[in-house]
């Protein structure tokens, strides 16, 4: 994604909404934050695709996620199962 620098608009004075931080376009949304713990027998990155799409079934608009904790169940000294806790961020309807 290429980094846009604060312009004004051509037709207007003011500046465009949007403010540029990291290299990162931040626009004016709101956004939720809700926490699920998704699961899988084969992966980390498994759980969380499965915590995302199981969500996403039910909440509009998910655009980010942070994996906040990782665990898994231990069977017979191998790992049988994993378990990660996702923050998702969802964007209000405006």
């Amino acid at each position: 994604m290429a980094a846009a620098s604060p312009t004004l608009d051509a037709k207007a004075s003011a500046p465009v909404p949007a403010a540029i931080r990291g290299g990162f376009v931040v626009t004016h949304h709101v956004y939720r934050l809700t926490e699920v713990v998704g699961s899988s027998p084969t992966s980390v990155d498994d759980a969380i695709r499965t915590a995302i799409t199981k969500a996403a079934e039910t909440i509009r608009n998910i655009e980010w996620f942070e994996a906040k904790e990782i665990r898994g169940q231990v069977i017979d000294g191998e790992v049988a199962h994993y378990q990660v806790l996702v923050k998702l961020g969802f964007r209000v309807d405006d």
